[in-house]
Formats: C-alpha cells, structure tokens, sequence
C-alpha cells in the first residue's frame, strides 16, 4: 500500500512539474520574443541615428562603407544579445525545474497525505471492526460446538448455552448499533435547537439511579447553547459511563457545568490509574484502549465511546479535551453560548 502511495506521489508530481514547465517555457519563448525585438530595434535605431550625424560631409563612397560595416556589427551584437537571452532563459528554466520539482514533489505528497490517512484509518477501521466482531462470533461457535458434542446434554445446560450466546449476540448488537451510530454522524447533518446543558444533565443522570450518590454536580442554573439535544445526551452519557468505568467503586464522579470565554463547559472528573501522556491524544481513536487489552479486559466495552463523543464535538464545532494525573482524569468538553449564536446569525 505505502508503495501504491509513492507511485501516486511521483505521478503527481510529474503531471506537476509538467504543467509547471510547460508554463515556464511559454513564458520564455514569449519574453525572449519581445525582448529580441527590443534590442534589434534598439540597435538599428542606433544605427540610424549614426548615419544622420555623418550625412553631412562624409562622402557617398565612405558613408556605404559606413553602412556596410554598421550592418555587419548590428548582425553581430543581435546574435550576441539572442544567445545571451537564450542561455540566460535555459538557466531560468533549469532552476524553475529543480525549485519546481521539489516544490511539485512536496504539494503531491501534501494532496494525497489526508487520502493516505484516511485509507490507513478505513483499513485500520477494517481490521479492528473484524476482530471485535470475530471474539464473539468465535466463542458462540466453540459454545456450540463444545455442547453439540456431548450427547448427555441436559436442559439446564442447554439453557446456561443460549443464555451464554444471547450476551454475546447482545454485544454484537451493541457494537453494530455504535457503528452505525457513528456513520451517521460521519453522513447525517442533525437539527439543532436551543440546549440547556444543566437540565439536559439532570435528565441523564437518571439514567443511573445506583450510582446517584457517587454525583458530585456543581452547574450554573442555565447555561444555553445551541445543538442536537439527543447527542449532547449521549455525549454526556459516554463520559459518565467512562468515569463510571474506569474508577474505583463509591470514589466520586465530579461534574461541573461553567461558562468560559464565550463558550459553555461540561467537566467530569473522577479517580483511578493515572493515563499516561502518550496515551491520552489516542483515546479519541476508534477501538483504542488505553490499556491495549481488547479481548481479556476486564472493562466491557469496545473502544468506540469516545470516538462518538469526539465525533459529536466536531459536529457541533466544540472542543473536547482530556487530561489525567495521579489525583484524577479529567475529560471537558465546550460549545459555544447561545447568546454569541444569536448575535453571529443577526449579524
């Protein structure tokens, strides 16, 4: 692959530096057009002016010698001053063609550099989406072959089997469903609408009554902004889900809503095994963990969470960011407030 890449780099960059050239060369023919006639008329209106001085006194037979002899030296200087052009043109032209080639070379890399990462991601997408959907569709297999083979088999078992392969269906449903999710943000515009952010969380919140008392909410009482409700909902809910996760049980999970410079803020906070700093710019990429772990986690889940939240923060033009020490991971993500919305748009 990184081959077909290079040979699409070399091909660019020779249709480049093709049109380049082909440019440079027309401009020198013209220039060297124009600047010929210059000098020629230049030199015989030179030559004209010398023969009006000696027109007086100098005799006929001197003066064609004169003439002859001007003829001749202008002839001279005229070659002299074309092949100077010339060479001057092709040296022009040589520099253009190195300076042009590298410059040629360097934009073909940078046109085809976002189509690489996104072929390098689509594969990559590929790859990790073959091999979350085969872990399950995997043990559901060896499930049933394993049982099919014993001829003892009693109903408990068989029960204990299809409740088995029905969690597993379940999470086959669950990473399709987050998929899909995501390539609908990927294709779909959403309708935005008026958003506040302090009522929004409240009715989230109840999506987890056993954990109500880990809360620790401190938000404005309104803080507007304008967006997709139901995404910002389910932002929220995959950064809850995510401090809910990956923190000790009965720590506490702290929210807090703010404004900020013109923009509206959500911060969740919560304890647990510090994120190292080269880790953290890859917890947006699709099906990254943070402990490299996918298939023995003890963490269910597939990675995909906070890519559909980072992918909700670019739909809505916001800015979403993480940051982890030995205290705490803190993840915040801002839309702008509604009111610098409404001012923009009667503008």
């Amino acid at each position: 692959m990184q081959r077909m890449f290079q040979s699409a780099t070399l091909k660019l960059t020779a249709w480049y530096l093709a049109i380049l050239m082909a440019i440079s060369i027309t401009f020198s023919i013209v220039i060297y057009q124009l600047n010929y006639r210059e000098v020629s008329n230049r030199l015989e209106n030179l030559q004209h002016s010398l023969i009006d001085d000696l027109n007086g006194p100098v005799p006929f037979i001197y003066l064609n010698s004169f003439n002859d002899r001007d003829d001749s030296r202008v002839n001279s200087e005229s070659r002299k001053a074309s092949t100077q052009m010339i060479l001057s043109l092709v040296y022009i032209n040589i520099v253009v063609f190195i300076a042009g080639g590298l410059g040629a070379f360097f934009l073909a890399r940078r046109t085809l550099r976002p189509i690489a990462e996104a072929h390098e991601s689509q594969s990559r997408f590929t790859s990790d989406a073959s091999h979350e959907l085969r872990t399950p569709l995997s043990a559901m297999k060896t499930e049933l072959e394993v049982n099919l083979r014993d001829p003892k088999l009693s109903i408990e078992e068989s029960r204990e089997l299809l409740e088995s392969n029905l969690e597993e269906v379940n999470k086959l449903i669950k990473l399709s469903e987050m998929l899909l999710h995501l390539s609908r943000l990927d294709h779909d515009k959403l309708e935005f609408d008026t958003v506040d952010l302090p009522v929004l969380l409240t009715e989230t919140i109840k999506r987890y009554p056993k954990d109500k008392k880990r809360f620790d909410i401190t938000a404005r009482k309104k803080a507007t902004t304008q967006a997709n409700e139901a995404s910002v909902s389910e932002l929220m809910n995959i950064l809850i889900e995510n401090a809910l996760k990956y923190s000790p049980l009965a720590t506490p999970i702290k929210i807090r809503i703010f404004e900020q410079r013109g923009r509206v803020g959500f911060e969740i906070s919560n304890q647990g095994e510090r994120i190292p700093e080269e880790k953290l710019s890859k917890l947006f990429e699709r099906f990254y963990r943070a402990d490299a772990s996918r298939t023995h986690s003890s963490q269910n889940g597939y990675g995909l969470g906070l890519s559909i939240a980072q992918k909700i923060i670019e739909v809505h033009h916001g800015e979403l960011t993480v940051s982890s020490s030995d205290e705490a991971t803190v993840f915040t993500f801002y839309l702008p407030i509604i009111k610098k919305i409404s001012s923009k748009a009667q503008n």
